[in-house]
């Protein structure tokens, strides 16, 4: 059945004033709030109706209400404005991402920090995993004689290096040559490829110029094998701390050690499967228990080279929606334009 104009009026009133103080809402409070002109005893009936609906919940004997996740539901999908983030706010967004030349790891991470300062609550990303990985370049650079730097650049954009030492002295000219057959050899190449090239090069190749090689290829193939697992990580987590619904630690440790990093495999949604970018699970819409009292939103953006990732914020169901999917959706929104090498003018600002 649907609502009378009234009463979403008085919902939205209740859940956005709930979301504010976390203390449930009267009367009193909702004819002042909703603009209303009726008596409060209507709004009273409205209320109850409200509740025998499921829209809304009364603790124990308070005369107030709060929103049930239904409520929530109804609020997200009817009633929430769609909120315009400040200026500096865009500008802090795009200061965060806007990392030339960082590995791949360190901008997600950076994202999922910064969007936690914004929000106050705990953020977590992830990016799908590469289904094929190759290196794109080696470069070797001489720190003294006996020890240089290998420096591996995959196709998805991962940077990393390692610091080699070696028994016998390394002449330039040497080490010039030995980044010459690691990228013409290796290059484009998969770990189970690049194995396999190892291994024939190994009857045909002098004894000390092949050592050197497969060190570097060892440790590129360890880079490969790194960029095939799903990465996962969660920022601010002790800003849950900061919520009513958490100050008590019997409450908040369950559910902040469901979304520690420490943790073998965080069970949060993985992919966005509903096929729309922007994903909001509230209450008992989650399907583990431990996050039956939490609201998940999320969001999904574009790596390149037909990968996906996902960053969302979790929080309790009083979660202020519109401020976060604003955030949110112009996180995503940033991290894809991002590695199309583009990133979004701030919001008021326009295009040239």
């Amino acid at each position: 059945m649907a609502l009378s104009d009234r009463k979403k009026r008085i919902l939205r009133a209740i859940v956005e004033t709930y979301i504010a103080t976390a203390e449930p809402v009267g009367s009193k409070a909702v004819a002042q709030l909703a603009g209303l002109d009726v008596s409060t005893a209507t709004i009273r009936n409205e209320m109850a109706d409200l509740t025998e609906q499921g829209y809304l919940e009364q603790p124990h004997t308070s005369a107030g209400r709060i929103p049930s996740a239904v409520g929530y539901r109804l609020y997200v999908n009817e009633l929430m404005d769609r909120q315009q983030l400040t200026i500096q706010e865009t500008q802090r967004i795009n200061d965060a991402l806007n990392l030339k030349m960082e590995e791949l790891d360190r901008v997600i991470d950076r994202a999922g920090k910064v969007l936690s300062q914004l929000s106050d609550y705990p953020v977590f990303t992830m990016a799908a995993a590469k289904e094929r990985v190759t290196v794109k370049r080696f470069d070797l650079l001489m720190v003294e004689d006996n020890a240089f730097i290998a420096v591996v650049m995959t196709d998805n954009s991962i940077v990393k290096n390692k610091l080699i030492h070696i028994p016998d002295g390394l002449s330039d000219p040497q080490l010039q040559m030995l980044s010459a057959v690691l990228n013409s050899s290796f290059v484009g190449l998969s770990r189970e490829e690049m194995e396999e090239t190892l291994d024939k090069m190994e009857t045909r190749t002098a004894l000390g110029a092949f050592q050197l090689i497969a060190l570097v290829v060892e440790f590129a193939m360890e880079v490969l094998a790194g960029q095939s697992e799903r990465k996962f990580r969660t920022a601010g987590i002790t800003h849950l701390l900061e919520h009513p619904e958490y100050r008590s630690l019997d409450r908040a440790k369950p559910l902040m050690a469901y979304l520690s990093e420490d943790s073998d495999e965080p069970r949060l949604p993985a992919t966005l499967d509903t096929g729309k970018n922007m994903n909001i699970l509230i209450g008992p819409e989650n399907v583990n228990d431990a996050l039956k009292d939490t609201s998940v939103v999320m969001a999904s953006y574009d790596i390149g080279d037909n990968m996906r990732g996902v960053i969302g914020v979790v929080g309790p169901t009083r979660m202020d929606y519109a401020k976060v999917t604003a955030r949110l959706s112009y996180f995503a929104d940033s991290l894809t334009r991002m590695f199309g090498k583009e990133l979004p003018p701030p919001e008021g600002s326009e295009e040239e």
